[in-house]
Parts: C-alpha cells; sequence; structure tokens
C-alpha cells in the first residue's frame, strides 16, 4: 500500500490526500522501476510514439503534395501547422476527458479515429489544398494524444520520479523521426496518398497492444464540475508553464514539421534526404526529453530551463544565418537538444505545482505546446513567401526563446519560496 500526500498548494488550500495502491508504486526512496507500472508506461509511449508519428506526417509529405497540389510557400506552411494547431486545441479536450472517463478510455477513443480519418482519406483521395487541412484536423486528433499518454503514465509514479516517467512517456514525441525516415520513401514507391493508409497497419498494432498493456492507476482524481477544470487558469503558474511550453514544445513540433519544407525549398535536397535530415534533428531532440527529466530532478526544472533557452536562442539565430548546409543541419540539431531538454524539463515542474490538476494542466500546457509549433510553422512560410528567406521566422522564434529565459529567471524566487514540493525546482 503506498500513500501519497498532496499538500497545500501556493494558495494554502489543500488539494488531495489519497492513498491508493497503485499496484508497486511505494514510498519514496524506491528505485523508479519499482515505483509505478512498467506495462502502462511501455503501452503510452507506443502509442504516443505511433500518434506523433502521424501527426506530423504531413510534413515530410509536403514536397510532393505541393508539387501535386501546385502549393504556394504560406500555402505548404499552413498545411504542416494545421494539424499542430488542432492538436493543441484538441490536448484541452483530452484533457477534460482524462480526467472525467480515465485515459486508456480516452485514448482508445482517439487512437480510432485517427485510424478511421486516416483510412478514409487513403480511400477517397485527398485532392485539394482544403482536403489537406481537413485531413491536417483528424491529425490533430494523434497530437492531442499527448495530454492523455503522459497522465497515463504520470499517475503511477510518485513526486521524486515524475521528470523520468514524464520524460520517458514524452519520448514517444521520437515518432516523428518514424515520419521524416520512412514517409518520403514509401510516397516515391507508392504515391503520396498511398501512405496515409499504410499507416493504418502500425496504428492498428500498437491499439491493440494498448488495450492489453494499459491500465488506470487507481489513484484518479473524483470527476468534478466542467468550470473546475479551469480553475488553474486564475493562477499566474499555469499561465507561466504554458509560455514556457509555447517555446520549447512549439520550438520542437513546429520544427519537425517545416523542415523538410526548409531543406528542400533552401538547398534543393530531394524529399528523400530532407527526411534523413529532418530524421536527424527530431531524433536528437526527442531522445534527451527523458534526459531533460532527468535533469530536472537533479538540478531542478528552473535551472534547466534557463540553460535551454540560453543554447536554443543561440542555435536558432545561428540557422537564420547559415549559408551551408552542415552549418544549418548542425545549428538545428543544438537546437533540437535544447528543445527537446526543456519539454522534459516543463513536465517536470507542472505536476509539483498542479498534482491535483495534472490531468487538465496537461491538457492546457500541451495546448499552448501546440500553438506555439503552429505558429513557427506558419511563420516560416510566410516569411519564405514574403521576404524569400526562412531567417525573420527563426530570428523571431530566437527572441521569444530569449524573452523566456528572461521569465523564468523573474519567476523563480517565487516559485521556490511558495510551492511545498519535495521535489528540486
Amino acid at each position: 500500500m503506498a500513500t501519497a500526500y498532496w499538500k497545500r498548494d501556493a494558495e494554502g488550500r489543500q488539494a488531495d490526500n489519497a492513498s491508493a495502491d497503485l499496484g508497486g508504486a511505494s514510498e519514496a526512496g524506491t528505485s523508479f522501476w519499482k515505483a509505478g507500472h512498467a506495462p502502462t508506461l511501455i503501452a503510452a509511449f507506443l502509442y504516443f510514439d505511433l500518434a506523433f508519428m502521424v501527426w506530423v506526417l504531413l510534413g515530410p509529405l509536403a514536397p510532393e503534395i505541393a508539387r501535386t497540389l501546385g502549393l504556394t510557400s504560406a500555402e505548404k506552411g499552413l498545411m504542416v501547422a494545421t494539424p499542430t494547431l488542432a492538436g493543441a486545441l484538441l490536448r484541452v479536450v483530452n484533457g477534460l476527458l482524462v480526467d472525467r472517463i480515465g485515459p486508456k478510455r480516452s485514448g482508445a477513443i482517439s487512437q480510432l479515429i485517427v485510424i478511421a480519418g486516416l483510412f478514409f482519406a487513403w480511400f477517397m483521395g485527398v485532392n485539394s489544398f482544403a482536403g489537406t487541412l481537413a485531413l491536417g484536423v483528424i491529425l490533430g486528433f494523434a497530437g492531442a494524444s499527448f495530454a492523455i499518454a503522459l497522465p497515463l503514465a504520470s499517475r503511477w509514479y510518485p513526486a521524486e520520479h515524475q521528470g523520468k516517467a514524464m520524460g520517458l512517456a514524452g519520448m514517444g514525441n521520437s515518432g516523428t523521426v518514424l515520419a521524416s525516415l520512412f514517409a518520403p520513401m514509401l510516397a516515391k514507391m507508392f504515391g503520396w496518398n498511398a501512405v496515409l493508409g499504410l499507416a493504418c497497419i502500425p496504428l492498428s498494432l500498437v491499439f491493440v497492444v494498448y488495450m492489453l498493456m494499459a491500465k488506470d492507476s487507481p489513484n484518479q482524481p473524483a470527476p468534478r464540475k466542467l468550470v473546475d477544470y479551469f480553475e488553474p487558469l486564475k493562477q499566474a503558474d499555469a499561465w507561466w508553464l504554458m509560455a514556457f511550453y509555447a517555446v520549447t514544445f512549439g520550438g520542437f513540433v513546429g520544427l519537425a514539421a517545416s523542415l523538410p519544407i526548409y531543406f528542400t525549398d533552401q538547398f534543393g535536397l530531394t524529399p528523400i534526404v530532407a527526411g534523413y535530415c529532418t530524421a536527424a534533428c527530431v531524433f536528437a531532440g526527442s531522445l534527451v526529453r527523458p534526459m531533460g527529466g532527468a535533469l530536472a530532478d537533479r538540478i531542478g526544472g528552473v535551472k534547466a530551463l534557463m540553460a535551454v533557452y540560453f543554447v536554443a536562442a543561440l542555435a536558432l539565430a545561428g540557422v537564420a544565418n547559415a549559408v551551408s548546409l552542415p552549418g544549418a543541419l548542425g545549428m538545428f540539431v543544438l537546437a533540437m537538444l535544447a528543445l527537446g531538454t526543456g519539454n522534459g524539463a516543463v513536465f517536470q515542474l507542472v505536476p509539483q505545482r498542479f498534482q491535483a490538476e495534472i490531468g487538465v494542466m496537461t491538457g492546457l500546457v500541451g495546448m499552448a505546446g501546440g500553438i506555439g509549433g503552429f505558429y513557427l510553422a506558419s511563420s516560416l512560410g510566410l516569411a519564405k513567401q514574403m521576404t524569400g528567406s526562412f531567417a525573420p521566422g527563426f530570428l523571431i522564434f530566437a527572441g521569444l526563446a530569449v524573452m523566456a529565459l528572461a521569465s523564468v529567471a523573474a519567476v523563480k524566487g517565487r516559485w521556490r519560496a511558495r510551492w511545498n514540493t519535495a521535489a528540486r525546482i
């Protein structure tokens, strides 16, 4: 039997005093692999991984889709950004569902919608720009998996292991690597529309595994009134965490969706080679997400974030001034390493401050990250069309990273003084 005490929050109000059998979760000090439910963590990772694979699917396919449909630079940017925006908005919906019907059932519903949508798009065909936007909305349900997979895993683990649990589950964003590696190759072999149907195969297999392995933690919050779910928005800390994630995850997913277009337009690469370059960048950012959570557990999320924003700002500014493919690729890898670390660091902080509202806060923070990604992807397309260069889009986002760095420095003292948690912040 394990007992978790969620102490008074910054306003001095009692949150949760819950005692539940976590199927292996135990007192503070227990090793990570004995402190939670490993099958659920694996299922959350696989679900998240494949969901992210199809969420950014339009990015690697964008050069072929744009050639077939005759899209402009701005239309290409909007096409790859639409799933990001749809996923951002749907994360709030999924956050609400998680707290009301549980993460496992919420994830099952979302997976079925994505599989059915992709199958229909493949069967009927996508023949217009409007059709790509409609498909992008469906793919948004895959991006919204973030608000399900992370609470599914997180609720099994105590405070001292939150960074590692959230980081490992969140490493499912490595699915973007799969899209970058295989989508352009399959599109060349079978046509880009066929890739939509082929994606249904691994999605269906993971759905079966998910249903067999995933299990909701007994430590679930009691359902509340709908208006109660938005209580965190009355507190400044929620808005700060949302803003910080809009830069870290927004930068990560915005680049993941846009880099195939950037490499083909900027350096004349083929879609397949551009996919390889994108995969290298995305893999770097995905690999370090759990390391970011572990680093934040060790030195505190605030210190980790400050380092992240400093490095990301320098790297993105470097990208804006890069004149060669090796130089740009190196700067992108550095930026993705920083942003991926930041993703893990933010979600080490979220459960320390909002454990009782982790479901809806995951949705809200995830929504902010998606909006940041939508902004970056769409602004890069607009910058290219209006100025003939991607550089202004990168420079503006580098400026946002600098602003985030200054903001973390401004709030860190108050957070450390007022947050009542055993973990380092």
